[in-house]
């Protein structure tokens, strides 16, 4: 079976495992004969104190199996998730005050949780195959560490995990064998070999400069490779903590992981969700802005210009406009700047509180945009980003937002490539927390007018 199917059986299982370790703890309490008035306490907290466990169950990783390889792994991961969700279902239950639900239940149903939680994976583990998707990895260094690596690594094949080669620090090297694994190429192949091995993994155990190592990797194949080090003292004393282990060999990431499905789908729902519910409620303010634009200025009150968007496809942004009709008939596509001439006086109004910005509800509406991300250029600057900056082109990995963290940071009039270091801290370390945080600095740039246009 599949990681995701093995996920849902084990989501599932619990699920199962859970409630019967509850039932089971009360016929032992009460020596088989459960009173209905106490068990009704629990068909009535049945469900929140699942979540809160299956919550806890995910917390300490138990949906993902390669974490908890061992069976000390797997005891030791749901003794702390099923201790810390019932001392949660126990404040739970004091909470709304549901005495009738006997604490020495709690403390059966406990070990019991324990015993079949445990009890199944050690099983299912067994009997139950995983089809691992596959990973092309590359192994950066041949010393004592690297080989130490592709030794874990060749253990862990089921995990579909493929060595396509070894990266050395001297050309004369290349073409040998390490442990059975050939020798590909040196540091300076490294793109290259990504390419052509289609790569999905890169472990380094040597010592390689990790700012080139990163801006190499961002001009290759525009896709998600992770790239991991065997950390030195120098890595730790920074304080990463984006970590992974290899058995016991220590991991740290300098690229992130894809952001999980759920967190996608809830953001959609609140983009949705939100920019219909804004455009109901600010339709009264929207309409006194659009009369105020078009009565104190000639031309349309909606601007609308074709922005690139997700993936590089192109889609038209809507703004109220705040500058002159055919501002750039004469100088062409330019960046707007401080003190611009050509803002309108209701214009420069609007844009100190972000009020050009409230048509981008309909591009959120539609699926264009998002209430939080990196904020939409036009071709123009796109392409000549893409030839100047290195790593432009990973902006565009998230869809672009009515607000981001490079607008809650900085000026305006920032430079291009400053903008775009905020852009992919937001795009590498998105989170519904930090776009909530993002959200409460834009209401805080609004209301203080801090950088304006």
């Amino acid at each position: 079976m599949s990681k995701k199917t093995w996920q849902l059986l084990s989501v599932f299982l619990d699920v199962i495992f859970l409630n019967l370790a509850t039932i089971s703890a009360f016929y032992v309490r009460f020596s088989g004969e459960p009173p209905v008035f106490n068990f009704r306490a629990y068909t009535n907290l049945a469900v929140p104190i699942t979540l809160i466990q299956l919550l806890f169950l995910y917390v300490y990783d138990l949906y993902e199996p390669e974490r908890t390889e061992s069976g000390a792994g797997v005891f030791s991961s749901v003794t702390k998730a099923v201790t810390i969700g019932m001392l949660a279902g126990v404040s739970l239950s004091f909470f709304v005050r549901f005495f009738s639900f006997p604490r020495t239940v709690f403390v059966y149903s406990w070990l019991l949780a324990i015993l079949y939680l445990t009890g199944w994976r050690l099983v299912g583990t067994r009997v139950l195959r995983i089809s691992w998707p596959p990973q092309n990895v590359l192994v950066v260094g041949t010393g004592e560490l690297g080989k130490q690596v592709l030794k874990e690594l060749q253990a862990r094949k089921q995990w579909g995990y493929k060595l396509v080669g070894l990266v050395a620090r001297k050309e004369s090297q290349v073409g040998r064998r390490v442990l059975g694994v050939k020798v590909v190429g040196i540091g300076a192949d490294i793109v290259k070999l990504v390419d052509d091995f289609s790569v999905d993994r890169v472990i380094v155990t040597a010592p390689l400069r990790q700012r080139e190592l990163l801006e190499r990797m961002a001009h290759s194949r525009e896709a998600d490779v992770k790239v991991e080090i065997v950390p030195d003292l120098y890595e730790i004393f920074i304080g990463r903590v984006d970590h992974n282990l290899l058995s016991d060999i220590p991991l740290i990431e300098l690229t992130k992981d894809r952001v999980p499905g759920w967190v996608v789908s809830a953001k959609m729902l609140v983009d949705h969700v939100g920019s219909l519910v804004l455009l109901i409620i600010l339709s009264p303010v929207m309409l006194a802005t659009a009369l105020a634009v078009r009565l104190t200025s000639a031309g349309p009150a909606l601007f609308k210009q074709e922005r690139v968007g997700r993936a590089e496809k192109p889609f038209v942004l809507y703004k109220f406009r705040t500058m002159l009709v055919d501002a750039e008939a004469v100088s062409g596509p330019v960046l707007a700047t401080e003190g611009d001439p050509r803002v309108t006086s209701v214009g420069g109004f609007l844009r100190r509180y972000r009020l050009d910005e409230l048509p981008q509800l309909f591009n959120i509406l539609v699926g264009n945009m998002s209430f939080v991300g990196p904020r939409p250029e036009r071709l123009f600057f796109v392409k000549r980003f893409q030839r100047s900056i290195p790593g432009y082109s990973d902006r565009f990995r998230v869809k672009p937002g009515a607000t981001g963290l490079a607008q809650v940071s900085g000026t305006y009039a920032t430079t291009a490539a400053n903008k775009l270091k905020y852009d992919l801290i937001y795009v590498y370390h998105q989170s519904l927390f930090l776009d909530l945080r993002i959200m409460f600095n834009t209401i805080k740039v609004i209301l203080t007018a801090r950088g304006s246009r």
